[in-house]
């Protein structure tokens, strides 16, 4: 895995992701976590080709801005670029774009892990 992996992943804004549906507001415009959720779905699907099998990315930290409402109907764009690499820990540049600019903007880190072994530890609160 290098850097430099770039992804581009697309959604319509709909009563399903809108602030009113997901319990982050009340308007109807792209919710927050909506946000999140496309940014880190751009950014483990672009690096998961490069993984060994059996591997995957688990999100660690979100660090961004929501800057612009995006109405309902309206295209959401998010583009991410795989910046670090600091052994299992993958940082990336994370960016939104509605059809008329940006509206979101930060860096999210993942981690690097053996899915199995993982799914297995979060089971084992179950018992």
């Amino acid at each position: 895995m290098e850097i430099g992996i770039k992804g581009s992943l697309e959604i319509t804004v709909s009563e399903d992701n809108s602030a009113k549906t997901m319990g982050s507001g009340a308007l109807d415009v792209l919710a927050t976590p909506a946000m999140i959720a496309l940014m880190e779905k751009t950014a483990w699907t672009s690096v998961q080709p490069q993984l060994e099998d059996g591997q995957g990315t688990v999100g660690i930290s979100m660090n961004i801005t929501h800057d612009a409402p995006t109405p309902l109907g309206m295209k959401v764009r998010c583009e991410t670029e795989l910046t670090a690499i600091d052994g299992r820990k993958l940082t990336f540049k994370v960016e939104a774009f509605d059809e008329k600019g940006r509206i979101g903007k930060g860096v999210h880190e993942r981690f690097i892990i053996d899915s199995e072994k993982f799914q297995a530890k979060a089971n084992k609160k179950l018992d």
